[in-house]
């Protein structure tokens, strides 16, 4: 790689760390990237998967006060974050390139409309959320995303906080963190099985977790302190800009 080359992979990596850490749509700034210098299309999203692992794991640690006394939630969804990667992953391994991306715009724009009417929908499903079935359709709803994480990824951060804020009524920030939880079991899941069964280019990983880690403390110390309106409109705002990306690539 060139100079020049390597300067815009970090300098994709650090915004995409920043913006993983607020909105979870930072994969739309580093994919696009590796193609433009001139990785194949599926080599690029396996090394920008492993690329980005540090950098969620950054945002989490950026999060960690908001995920006090989330350890039973985190747990309880962290199994089916696991195992909907490994599908998405497998999926990413075996089927023709492009399978999922027709559907992809569709997902992330019916995200963006679960988190602008999530106040309406919280309180419409208020009596139903200490039922069994509840907790059972959120399981299944994170299965879900992770499997369309493991495959693609790109603006999956808004699924899961589109799906977290719906089925559980918590503050909004609290939720972004076990936003970044989700992300970073997903893309270290997936990671694993490209590691293992994939081909990851290395020297484009090795950038792209360098700068994401720094991006990701610098986005979780910014949008921690966001009111949860501000970060409401930002989620949706970078949930939309998901999909036109998507929509015109």
């Amino acid at each position: 790689m060139s100079l020049l080359e390597i300067l815009a992979i970090l300098a994709a990596g650090f915004v995409a760390g920043m913006v993983n850490a607020v909105v979870g749509t930072g994969s739309l700034l580093t994919f696009p990237t590796l193609l433009a210098v001139g990785f194949p299309p599926v080599v690029a999203n396996m090394s920008n998967t492993v690329g980005l692992v540090l950098g969620n794991v950054s945002g989490v640690v950026g999060y960690r006060r908001e995920l006090a006394g989330q350890r039973n939630r985190l747990l309880e969804l962290a199994i089916p974050t696991a195992i909907g990667a490994v599908v998405g992953a497998t999926l990413l391994l075996a089927l023709p390139e492009g399978v999922f991306r027709r559907v992809v715009p569709l997902l992330v724009l019916f995200a963006v409309a679960l988190v602008i009417a999530q106040p309406r929908l919280s309180a419409l499903l208020a009596r139903y959320r200490d039922h069994a079935g509840s907790a059972w359709a959120l399981r299944a709803a994170i299965l879900m995303a992770a499997i369309y994480a493991g495959y693609f990824g790109a603006g999956v951060g808004v699924i899961f906080i589109g799906i977290l804020s719906v089925f559980i009524k918590d503050d909004l920030q609290r939720l972004n963190g076990v936003r970044n939880v989700l992300a970073a079991i997903s893309n270290a899941v997936a990671s694993l099985v490209f590691i293992v069964f994939g081909h990851v280019a290395w020297e484009a990983a090795g950038l792209l977790a360098v700068a994401s880690i720094a991006g990701g403390q610098l986005g979780a110390s910014v949008g921690r302190r966001l009111p949860s309106n501000i970060l409401r409109t930002l989620i949706v705002v970078g949930g939309l800009a998901a999909v036109v990306k998507l929509l015109v690539s």
